[in-house]
């Protein structure tokens, strides 16, 4: 499932491209898992609507549109969930349209944002403008903030690092890789962790969603940018994937744990 890196990156690119642009017809696939609202809501919303900007809130990927002939501070929110294998594609109207395609969206320029999604996991729903899905955005979040959501928690530091309540973003590969640099184990209560450890923490979790945004993310499965491009941040990996590979700093080996159904990599060394 992309994370909060793959998501920005995705989000950035699409912004890039058309912002500005219009939504001219929307035709939505037959498949009712991909529609979180209903499908004639979303076409409603969405057609005639000038995207005025693409930004991620959390895992999600946020068009920001104006509605209405008149452009006026009266909007909506076009809101798309990769889930695991989603992709939004900008394509010209004669390349052929992908299998498991669910969403073509008619520009105003002459092109087509198409939404695929072989596995069905993915989700599009409109909102209204003050939408907001709860949580911290790590890369904003101050550090008394930062320290008060994990302090006197008695669930582990990685499963409350994977709640979307407290952070929004950060998912597995990125846990593990942020409890590397700070030096904690995944299983470690976060009650137990001192308020040194959450600071280390805390600058562990941006310093790393920050590289792996410089690097375009992490490509381990089907994921790619908005221009059809895989990231590299896998290349940086340090423990996430690496189990039984020597630790990059003492040579232990990487050890892998399942926890809250979800697979946790770490050094039995370097993380206490």
């Amino acid at each position: 499932m992309p994370e909060l890196p793959e998501v920005e990156t995705i989000a950035q690119g699409l912004a890039k491209r058309i912002t500005g642009d219009v939504v001219q017809s929307v035709w939505l696939g037959e498949k009712p898992e991909p529609l979180k609202s209903p499908a004639g809501e979303i076409v409603a919303t969405l057609e005639h609507s000038r995207i005025a900007g693409v930004r991620r809130m959390g895992k999600h990927i946020v068009f920001d549109l104006e509605q209405g002939r008149v452009r006026s501070a009266r909007g909506a929110l076009w809101i798309v969930h990769l889930g695991m294998s989603g992709r939004l594609q900008i394509c010209e109207p004669q390349e052929d349209v992908a299998k498991h395609t669910h969403a073509i969206i008619k520009l105003e320029s002459g092109r087509e944002l198409r939404f695929v999604d072989p596995r069905r996991f993915g989700r599009l729903s409109v909102a209204p403008a003050n939408f907001d899905a709860g949580g911290f955005e790590p890369l904003d979040v101050e550090l008394k903030d930062f320290v008060a959501l994990f302090r006197g928690r008695k669930t582990p530091i990685k499963s409350a690092l994977l709640n979307q309540k407290l952070l929004r973003g950060v998912g597995n590969i990125y846990a593990d890789e942020s409890l590397f640099r700070a030096g904690i184990r995944p299983r470690r209560r976060a009650s137990t962790i001192t308020h040194e450890g959450l600071h280390k923490l805390f600058l562990s979790v941006k310093e790393v969603l920050r590289e792996a945004i410089a690097l375009g993310g992490s490509s381990i499965s089907d994921y790619v940018d908005a221009d059809g491009e895989e990231g590299f941040f896998q290349l940086q990996h340090r423990v996430y994937g690496r189990e039984g590979e020597p630790c990059l700093v003492c040579k232990t080996p990487v050890k892998r744990v399942v926890l809250g159904g979800r697979s946790s990599h770490y050094c039995p060394k370097c993380q206490k």
